[in-house]
C-alpha cells in the first residue's frame, strides 16, 4: 500500500508508519524459517504473551497436518485474533489479565506445568513467548498468594522501575518464570520462539524468560525491592536474602540442546518504518530501539531535538522522520490519589507537546505496538503544531494533565487518540516525529 503524502496528510502518514511497524512484527510472516521439524515423539506447544493467540495460529498454519500437535497458550483478555477460515484448532488459547495477574493466569500456569510433566527425550516443546507473559503466566512462589503477587506487581508498575528490574523480581517470586518452565519440561527438547518487547532483546527478560537461563540473582531482587520501597512477606524476604529460591543459571545442563529464536524485534519494525519514509522522499533517522526513562522526559528530549531540526536544520536536515523505540516508564506523581488515565505513549506525547511549544512543521505519534497504551482502549496519541493552542481554546492546561498522569483525557478531548484495537503482536513503544 502506498504511503499517504506526508505534506498533505501528516497524521495519516504517521499512522501508516506505525501500521508498517506492526505488520513487520506479526508472527505468521516471521516463523516459518525457524520452526523446527516434527520430532519422533509428541509436540507440545506452551506459550504466554499478548501475541500468544497469533503465534499459536501461525504454528497451526505452518505445522504439517499429519504431525501430532497439542498445547496451551495464554494471552490477554480481548487479544485472541479471529481464527483464519479453514484453520483447524490444535492449540488451546485461554485469556487472563494484564498488567496485573489474576486467577485465570494462575490456572493457565498450573495447566502448563501439568502438560510439561512426563515428557521424554523424543518429545519437543515449542514455547511461544511475547511481551505481557510475565503477568499472564503467574504462579507464585511457595509462601506467596495470588493477592501478594497482584499487590507486588502493581507496586512495581507504579514505582517507575524498568522492565528488567521488574522481571528480575518477578522471576524470583515465581515457580514458572526464570527458566523454571524449561526445567519442568526436561528431558524434552525445548525450542523457544519469542517476539521481543524489551530493550536489548534479552530473551531472559521477555516475559521473564520462563524457558531461558536467568543471570540475575536473589540479591539483585532484594536490592530492587528495597530501592523502590516494595514490601513482600517477611518469610519470602528471608528466602531471597538467603538465596534459597534462586533461578536456574546460564551453564546449567538442563538448557543443553535448547534453542531460542527471536522472530520479531523492535529494531526490525523501526527499520521497516524507516524504509517506508525513505520511499516517500524523506530522510529517516532511528535514534534507537532501547530508549528508556520517564515517558514525559523522553518526550521532552524528542521535542527539543525536533525543534532544533525545524529551526536550524541540525542535527538532521529536513524534511525528515525521526524514529525511536524502547520501553519508557510512568511514575505516578500523586501516589494514593485517584490517578488519571493513560499509559506510556500518551504521557510521552504530553511531554512532547509541552516541549514543542507549538513548533510549526512538526507532527508526532507515539503508540504501543500491541494496540493498547497501558490499560486503555487506545494505542497512543498524535501531536501537531496546533495541539497546545487547541487545548487552551478548550480551557485545558497541559501541565495539569501531566500532574495527574492524565494523557488519555487530554488527547481524547482533542480527538487525537490513536485507536487501533489489539494488534496481536508486541514489539514495544513506537515513536515517530515528522519534520517538514
Amino acid at each position: 500500500m502506498k504511503a499517504p503524502d506526508p505534506a498533505t496528510e501528516p497524521h495519516r502518514f504517521l499512522l501508516h508508519l506505525f501500521q508498517t511497524a506492526v505488520e513487520r512484527a506479526l508472527p505468521l510472516g516471521n516463523m516459518a524459517a525457524v520452526l523446527p521439524a516434527p520430532p519422533s515423539g509428541r509436540t507440545v506447544v506452551l506459550g504466554a504473551g499478548k501475541a500468544g493467540g497469533a503465534m499459536a495460529h501461525a504454528v497451526e498454519a505452518l505445522w504439517p497436518a499429519a504431525a501430532p500437535l497439542q498445547g496451551l497458550v495464554v494471552t490477554r483478555y480481548g487479544h485472541v485474533p479471529p481464527r483464519p477460515q479453514g484453520l483447524k484448532q490444535r492449540i488451546e488459547i485461554v485469556e487472563a489479565s494484564h498488567p496485573v495477574p489474576d486467577s485465570a493466569g494462575l490456572v493457565a500456569a498450573q495447566r502448563m506445568l501439568a502438560l510439561a510433566h512426563g515428557l521424554t527425550r523424543d518429545d519437543l516443546v515449542l514455547c511461544l513467548i511475547s511481551g505481557g507473559g510475565s503477568a499472564l503466566l503467574t504462579l507464585p512462589a511457595e509462601g506467596l498468594t495470588l493477592e501478594d503477587k497482584q499487590r507486588i506487581n502493581q507496586a512495581l508498575l507504579d514505582s517507575g522501575a524498568g522492565i528488567a528490574e521488574m522481571n528480575c523480581v518477578r522471576k524470583h517470586l515465581s515457580r514458572i518464570k526464570g527458566g523454571r518452565l524449561a526445567a519442568a519440561c526436561a528431558p524434552a527438547r525445548v525450542v523457544t520462539l519469542a517476539i521481543s518487547d524489551v530493550p536489548g532483546d534479552d530473551p531472559s527478560t521477555i516475559a521473564s524468560g520462563p524457558t531461558v537461563a536467568d543471570a540475575t540473582s536473589c540479591a539483585e531482587a532484594v536490592d530492587i525491592l528495597q530501592r523502590y520501597g516494595i514490601e513482600v512477606p517477611g518469610a519470602i524476604m528471608s528466602l531471597l536474602e538467603q538465596g534459597a529460591i534462586e533461578t536456574p543459571k546460564p551453564g546449567d545442563a538442563l538448557f543443553a540442546g535448547h534453542e531460542v529464536h527471536l522472530i520479531a524485534t523492535p529494531w526490525q519494525s523501526l527499520d521497516a518504518a524507516a524504509r517506508v519514509a525513505r520511499a516517500a522522499g524523506l530522510e529517516a533517522h532511528i535514534l534507537g530501539d532501547a530508549i528508556e526513562g520517564e515517558s514525559r522526559e523522553v518526550g521532552k528530549v524528542h521535542g527539543a531535538l525536533a525543534r532544533a531540526v525545524a529551526q536550524r536544520g541540525q542535527p538532521f536536515g529536513k524534511p525528515c522522520v525521526i524514529l525511536s523505540g524502547g520501553e519508557t516508564t510512568v511514575t505516578l506523581r500523586k501516589p494514593g490519589a485517584a490517578p488519571g488515565r493513560g499509559g506510556r505513549a500518551g504521557e510521552f506525547c504530553l511531554g512532547l507537546a509541552q516541549a514543542l511549544q507549538g513548533q510549526a512543521g512538526v507532527w508526532g505519534l507515539a503508540a504501543d505496538t500491541d494496540g493498547i497504551d497501558g490499560i486503555e482502549d487506545n494505542a497512543g496519541a498524535f501531536v501537531a503544531p496546533e495541539t497546545l493552542s487547541r487545548a487552551l481554546s478548550l480551557g485545558m492546561k497541559i501541565g495539569r494533565y501531566l500532574d495527574r498522569n492524565d494523557a488519555y483525557s487530554f488527547f481524547r478531548q482533542l480527538d487525537d487518540l490513536v485507536v487501533t484495537g489489539p494488534t496481536h503482536t508486541n514489539v514495544n513503544d513506537f515513536r515517530a516525529l515528522l519534520v517538514l
